[in-house]
């Protein structure tokens, strides 16, 4: 056992970052140094003995709802959105593979060249092995972000904590790029997330997350070591919790 797997305070987590997030400074599609980055920080905490899930967005290749609002039918742009996500996945699975970590792409759309399909007790066996599981394709189903999809998977997996990865250090009271006077929380409520709309998650996710008691940690992915230490207990975060 690690030595410093002591001081961990969480044994299972769920890791949602967005499919922005991969692109880097670029603004579109993957930037490889920017996902290896990101493993390496998976690996430091995967190190520690720390059980992950990952939920990667899309949004860095197609967005549903915005092919949607440009006159395509919304079922189908969420559909073309769910294949992104499995784009970003597997090119999470590679950074991953490289650093020596066994990592399983979990689809929720059946894809079995590429892919596993989704089942539970499968899943469970592979965290349990310490195998990253990374699922992909949302819930499956369309209407559903990658956020409920992340909150869904994180319960289903038992998960302690939801880590939402942003280019911010928590949860502001209003955009913190836009006004210098910006309020960061330390902890708030469910309830003040979907009453302020203070865009931690979209509804559905934060309501899934609040009633079964499941806390979302938001931290900043671009500080180095940021991950591994929240997970020590150290850090800047904001912690959304009942």
């Amino acid at each position: 056992m690690p030595e410093s797997q002591s001081k961990v305070t969480f044994k299972r987590v769920m890791l949602k970052i967005s499919g922005e997030a991969l692109m880097g400074d670029q603004g579109f599609g993957l930037h490889p140094p920017t996902v290896q980055r990101i493993a390496n920080e998976v690996k430091s905490v995967h190190d520690l003995g720390v059980e992950i899930c990952m939920v990667i967005g899309g949004g860095n290749i197609f967005r549903g709802l915005q092919g949607s609002a440009q006159g395509m039918e919304r079922t189908t742009a969420d559909y073309m959105g769910m294949l992104a996500t499995v784009m970003n996945a597997l090119a999470m699975q590679s950074a991953l593979e490289e650093l020596g970590i066994h990592t399983r792409v979990i689809s929720a759309i059946t894809m079995n060249e590429v892919a596993e399909p989704y089942i539970r007790r499968r899943a469970v066996r592979h965290l349990e092995k310490k195998r990253v599981c990374i699922f992909a394709a949302g819930t499956g189903n369309p209407y559903f972000t990658t956020d409920t999809a992340a909150t869904l998977r994180a319960n289903e997996m038992a998960c302690e904590a939801i880590f939402k990865g942003t280019k911010v250090d928590g949860v502001y009271d209003k955009d913190p790029a836009k006004h210098a006077d910006a309020v960061r929380y330390d902890d708030v409520t469910y309830d003040d997330v979907l009453q302020k709309r203070l865009g931690v998650m979209d509804a559905s996710a934060i309501a899934l997350a609040r009633d079964n008691s499941l806390p979302i940690i938001v931290f900043s992915l671009d500080e180095p070591g940021g991950f591994k230490g929240i997970l020590a207990g150290e850090g800047t975060y904001t912690r959304v919790q009942g």
